[in-house]
């Protein structure tokens, strides 16, 4: 097990501790340089694009960092009649896979509309799949799982442990491209911001953190201006996986202290990126994992000329179908 330093700094040893635990259980994503004509006419004169290809990461997303850091802290007692877990999907997917390698039972709740795709990939990996309607009735059944079951809820973006696991994520892309001078990272709930924005600051303070939020979910942009966490009644983004209708408190006080800004792109944007990245790049993301780039091409263009840039591009959970009619408006 690592300590978590919930009163303590963490330093560069700590992310080094975290990132040894979870050894070969997560991969070391690739980094790639991105350079081609339509990009360069796209940006600034001189932003040098790296692109921290999580979307290959086990489960296709980030998750399962934060998923097996949790896991691999707990006391045996905690997970002996297995765990549980809400999310649209990728969470859920995560979950249920991390359970499966460590030898444990899931128990997982999904959204009604989540993508089948994502249903499919938590039940290949053995999981029981319950359907709700809405994320309130799914908070409220997982309780209920945990109350009756005795299984260990692991949060979808939620405590220190998993930001710590996200923040391994931020420690390889800083290894990987020493120089870099901005970041620009996803948000949903906070998991992921939280834990890159405090491994980059950790290890390179002067580097630029941006995290970019869909119009149709600006869940930590509200929080900010509340200078607390709220709650969204209603979301609406073809980004899914950002959908969170709320971010935690430890995850919107990393955010807080970490991230230099929050910037908000329209779903247009995000589509485009996502075309963009399979034109130019031949890869097939999910709209979430195109945020980033969105933001590139959009509200952080000038902001970033001339600058050395990290993107993280965190997802690629989507099923052909889906992947088609968002590509032709379809």
């Amino acid at each position: 097990m690592t300590t978590t330093p919930n009163d303590g700094p963490v330093t560069a040893r700590t992310l080094e501790a975290v990132r040894e635990l979870l050894g070969d259980r997560v991969i070391e994503t690739p980094v790639h340089r991105w350079r081609s004509p339509e990009l360069r006419e796209r940006t600034a004169p001189g932003t040098d694009v790296h692109l921290k290809l999580e979307m290959l990461q086990f489960t296709g997303t980030f998750k399962v960092r934060g998923a097996f850091h949790v896991l691999l802290n707990q006391p045996a007692d905690a997970l002996r009649n297995g765990v549980t877990a809400i999310s649209a999907g990728n969470h859920a997917v995560a979950v249920a896979y991390t359970a499966r390698e460590l030898g444990l039972s899931a128990k997982v709740v999904m959204l009604s509309h989540a993508n089948p795709f994502r249903v499919e990939r938590c039940r290949s990996h053995g999981a029981e799949v319950l359907f709700v309607d809405d994320a309130r009735e799914g908070f409220e059944l997982v309780d209920r799982i945990v109350a009756e079951e005795g299984r260990f809820f692991v949060h979808p973006f939620e405590g220190m442990l998993t930001s710590l696991g996200t923040a391994t994520l931020g420690l390889e892309f800083c290894r990987q491209v020493p120089d870099l001078e901005a970041v620009v990272v996803p948000v949903g709930g906070g998991g992921l911001a939280s834990g890159v924005a405090l491994a980059v600051k950790t290890l390179r303070p002067d580097c630029a953190v941006y995290g970019v939020e869909p119009e149709g979910a600006p869940t930590l942009t509200r929080a900010l201006a509340a200078g607390e966490p709220v709650t969204l009644e209603a979301m609406d983004t073809v980004a899914d996986s950002l959908a969170a209708p709320f971010t935690g408190p430890t995850s919107f006080r990393l955010c807080k202290e970490h991230l230099d800004e929050v910037v908000l792109v329209p779903d247009e944007r995000i589509l485009a990126a996502q075309a963009l990245a399979f034109r130019d790049l031949k890869l097939a993301l999910e709209p979430a994992g195109a945020t980033a780039m969105a933001a590139l091409l959009g509200p952080l263009r000038e902001r970033l000329a001339g600058r050395r840039v990290g993107l993280v591009v965190c997802g690629t959970n989507i099923d052909p179908l889906t992947f088609h009619r968002l590509l032709t408006g379809g």
